[in-house]
């Protein structure tokens, strides 16, 4: 055993004594199981998607509505994830949970070209005709553990 690492020592049906020792290195626990990125898929890919967007006027009445199909980015796949058996962990289990999701976002600008009136007939002027409008998609997808924040 080395010197000065803690140790947890536990007394076994018919008087067996059974020690292990837990070595801390640097103030963290040594972790023996490391992530197998090997067979993960996790990927951008583009996804067609239908938006509808309704405008207001100031009075809070429905001015227009517009819609459209428009492509954009998704993360989608698959990243490992394990449970593994832990003698420090007050569960017994030490779960590793790995999650597909974006790595970087780009904000877009698109634009929806199917106007309709409150009443539901077709804009055609001009200004009324088409909405812009801006969304966030991914840019790069990969696997973080889950719950972990992305800068």
């Amino acid at each position: 055993m080395s010197q000065g690492a803690p140790s947890i020592t536990t007394m076994v049906q018919g008087g067996a004594l059974l020690v292990l020792t837990v070595v801390l290195l640097s103030g963290q626990l040594t972790a023996y199981a490391q992530h197998n990125q090997a067979d993960e898929t996790c990927e951008t890919l583009p996804s067609e998607i239908h938006l509808i967007k309704e405008e207001y006027d100031e009075l809070g009445r429905l001015y227009r509505t517009c819609n459209g199909d428009v492509t954009v980015n998704k993360c989608e796949g698959k990243c490992n994830s394990q449970v593994q058996p832990s003698v420090i962990t007050a569960t017994g289990f030490l779960k590793e949970c790995y999650c597909c999701r974006e790595s970087f976002l780009r904000e877009r600008q698109l634009q929806l070209t199917h106007c309709y009136d409150p009443d539901g007939v077709r804009m055609t002027d001009h200004e009324s005709a088409t909405m812009e409008i801006r969304l966030k998609e991914p840019v790069d997808c990969k696997c973080f553990k889950c719950g972990e924040m992305v800068r």
